[in-house]
């Protein structure tokens, strides 16, 4: 019984980092794009600065995602190879 709980509750948090990574940082990416689209005036010319804010936060919390991905997986390959350790 002990296996079956801790294997439910791996399954979850790997299911929920699932949803959040593999489905939650592109539609946030495409958020951003459509508020992007959404701020533009009437005249369709010029951008408004509430869209833009929007697609800032949207873009930046995207950004931050991969960059901390890709300085987790930097330090684990140091630690792993050379054994420097960055965290």
């Amino acid at each position: 019984m002990n296996l079956l709980t801790h294997t439910l509750d791996s399954l979850w948090q790997v299911v929920l980092v699932g949803l959040v990574l593999g489905a939650g940082l592109p539609s946030l990416f495409a958020l951003g794009v459509r508020s992007l689209h959404a701020g533009r005036s009437s005249d369709e010319s010029a951008l408004q600065p509430l869209g833009i804010a929007g697609a800032v936060v949207c873009f930046a919390v995207v950004a931050i995602a991969v960059i901390c991905g890709i300085l987790l997986l930097t330090a684990d390959f140091l630690s792993g190879t050379f054994g420097i350790h960055v965290f």
